[in-house]
């Protein structure tokens, strides 16, 4: 952890200090700006909706990574080997320890579909060169409501902001692809099958509505009940989305690739 080359994981603090002293790219510096401003700040005087992610932040629980591209393969390994990293880690850095990826912004400007595709090629790798089986208890099909992203054998919510966001302001980053992996785990107790987390979904999807002046999408929902794989990209335009889940679970699924 900490290490100097580009795509390492970093903790918070070292995270601030390489960008407020200049030592990582103007892009990742814009990225990790964007990033904290939004989630610890307000929008017309509403704060960020998730306050579960807001009191992190400002607590300086987060782990980071800044990775070169959506697309090259040396990057993509880079991000495989520090999901893996952080997987192996999170749960001796305190409670609800989230990943926060940032990944460069490409040359020319894409449209809705085009971040549909750069985010899905991002899981669909990470998903080909995972060293580890699918876990037995989480179904492979993307249409089973119990199905999950899963990586390093542990369910995953990968949370993704992108550039071409007008109403739903909670998802918007101007720079690039912003993915922030939260393995199901750091949601014990608060998820929406115990009364703490229906009172805290509830909350968290008013604040929503607040933030972005619209209703919560229709695409968010409860897991078991709903299809996840729409909520991680959450679409603007519903003819840019794709229409079946994009990620193609291999069939050595149950065996890893180590």
């Amino acid at each position: 952890m900490n290490e100097a080359e580009l795509g390492a994981v970093l903790d918070h603090d070292t995270a601030v200090d390489r960008v407020e002293s200049g030592a990582v790219p103007e892009w990742a510096q814009r990225h990790f700006e964007n990033f904290r401003a939004s989630v610890t700040g307000e929008r017309d005087g509403e704060p960020f909706p998730c306050f579960f992610g807001k009191a992190s932040v400002e607590e300086g629980r987060p782990l980071y990574a800044f990775v070169e591209s959506t697309t090259h393969p040396d990057a993509l390994f880079s991000l495989r080997d520090a999901l893996l990293e952080y997987l192996d880690t999170f749960r001796d850095h305190g409670d609800r320890v989230s990943f926060a990826v940032f990944f460069r912004p490409p040359e020319r400007p894409l449209d809705e579909a085009g971040w549909h595709e750069r985010f899905w090629h991002v899981l669909q790798f990470l998903h080909v060169e995972d060293p580890e089986p699918w876990p037995a208890d989480i179904p492979t099909d993307p249409d089973d409501p119990y199905w999950e992203f899963c990586f390093g054998g542990e369910p995953i919510f990968p949370t993704a902001r992108a550039p071409f966001y007008e109403t739903r302001q909670s998802r918007y980053c101007p720079v690039g692809l912003e993915v922030t992996f939260q393995p199901r785990a750091i949601f014990e107790g608060v998820t929406g099958d115990t009364d703490a987390g229906e009172r805290a979904r509830d909350r968290i999807r008013e604040r929503l509505e607040d933030y972005d002046g619209a209703c919560p999408h229709a695409d968010l929902g409860d897991w078991g009940e709903d299809h996840e794989w729409p909520q991680y990209l959450l679409s603007e335009d519903e003819s840019e989305a794709p229409e079946m889940c994009p990620l193609q679970v291999t069939a050595d699924v149950t065996t890893g690739r180590a």
